[in-house]
């Protein structure tokens, strides 16, 4: 585990797919899940180079079927430490036999953390280091403590979006995303959180108006959450589990029956050779 810190923050990163396991305030409290093997051991994986499940794990390329599982291998794989300091450290994951059995593209993925004041900042950097294009998605899936350490029940947390939220929302079905839409829970800009929301798995927002929100209780401390580089939202927990997800996603689950090549699939992106792709992602402690 790699600890990096501010006077404000602490963090600890672990090199096994360069995941975020803690995020504390200068009293030691934890603002991340507990990782209750009762409901999800994952803290905040990186995904790539998908984003959600393909039908049947299986993807079509020129003509040929390769194996990926939900989210990509990235969260699976050890990454190396590339640069380190006090308050910010890089940890970087290249293509080798394995990655192309499954995904045959040479790439290079870089995921920096950095801690300033009370806020850390994540910048994660694709980049495409084969000869032809290349097809990926990104996701963050960080799961924060709910409730926040500091005295509110679950029930006073919500979601404050930055714009008002009026789209409806994607969802999962049977066999992948649903064709059909359902009606946001949002009133306004506010999600009220509780358990009966994600009965049926994750909230997707694929008509997002904001690149930010806010969470916690209406008074006292919250975090601030900001994600300018990616359109697609999920948040999702399992009821009655000490965390809810905020999971900003460039790329989407495939479509319930999606059959075509990977080029046709929502959310996969084309990236020219030698062409870098950067996501942000920074969370504030903010009073």
């Amino acid at each position: 585990m790699i600890e990096i810190a501010s006077a404000r923050l602490a963090a600890a990163i672990h090199p096994h797919g360069a995941e975020l396991w803690s995020l504390r305030d200068p009293t030691g409290r934890e603002l991340m899940t507990d990782a209750a093997p009762a409901f999800w051991t994952g803290h905040a994986p990186l995904l790539f180079p998908i984003v959600g499940r393909l039908v049947g794990d299986r993807y079509r390329l020129d003509g040929q079927e390769y194996t990926l599982p939900q989210h990509g291998f990235a969260r699976r794989r050890d990454f190396t430490l590339v640069e380190q300091a006090s308050d910010r450290v890089t940890f970087q994951l290249e293509d080798d036999a394995e990655t192309r059995a499954a995904y045959p593209f040479a790439f290079r993925l870089d995921a920096s953390y950095r801690l300033d004041e009370a806020t850390l900042w994540i910048d994660i950097a694709v980049t495409n280091r084969d000869v032809r294009d290349m097809p990926a998605s990104f996701g963050f899936h960080p799961a924060f403590a709910w409730p926040l350490p500091y005295g509110h029940a679950r029930a006073a947390h919500r979601i404050l979006f930055d714009e008002p939220e009026f789209s409806s929302l994607r969802y999962i079905g049977e066999g992948g995303i649903a064709p059909d839409r359902r009606a946001s829970p949002v009133e306004g800009r506010t999600l009220p959180l509780s358990d009966d929301l994600f009965t049926a798995d994750a909230l997707i927002w694929d008509q997002l108006a904001s690149r930010g929100l806010r969470y916690g209780a209406e008074d006292g401390p919250q975090l601030r959450i900001r994600f300018p580089d990616t359109g697609v939202l999920g948040i999702w927990t399992k009821p009655g589990a000490h965390y809810v997800c905020v999971e900003p996603w460039w790329g989407i689950a495939d479509p319930a029956g999606f059959d075509g090549e990977i080029w046709d699939k929502p959310g996969i992106e084309r990236l020219a050779p030698g062409e870098t792709r950067h996501f942000g992602m920074d969370v504030t402690l903010a009073d």
